[in-house]
């Protein structure tokens, strides 16, 4: 199971930390991610991390203002999301697979409930 947590409203330009805590599975050797839904718009992709936390990809809209991170003995990933931005208002779901593309929602096997994340101009 993952619980995704930390969401709120923001002004453009503020920080959030966004946090998806596992539990009942051993996830540790999991790629985990966060994708991010809009209304009306489909799921996107946002960043992922390898099982060990030495390899991060990010989608372009958010490099370099979000950085994903993992804590292997609390089997917890973070978001940490800077310089936020009105277009990254979204519901903010965190995912894991044991294998397949990074990028693809299709190609992950177990999802938090998501958390929402409001950023006012």
């Amino acid at each position: 199971q993952l619980q995704a947590s930390g969401g709120g409203l923001v002004q453009a330009g503020g920080s959030l930390r966004l946090s998806c805590a596992a539990s009942g599975r051993a996830y540790s050797s999991y790629t985990r991610a966060w994708f991010r839904q809009a209304p009306g718009k489909e799921r996107l992709f946002v960043a992922s991390i390898n099982w060990n936390g030495d390899t991060a990809y990010y989608a372009d809209s958010v490099k370099d203002r979000f950085a994903i991170s993992r804590d292997i003995a609390k089997n917890t990933v973070f978001l940490q999301m800077d310089s936020l931005k009105p277009e990254d208002t979204a519901v903010y779901y965190c995912a894991a697979q044991f294998r397949g593309s990074y990028d693809s929602a299709g190609a992950y096997n177990y999802w938090g409930q998501g958390t929402l994340v409001t950023v006012s101009s």
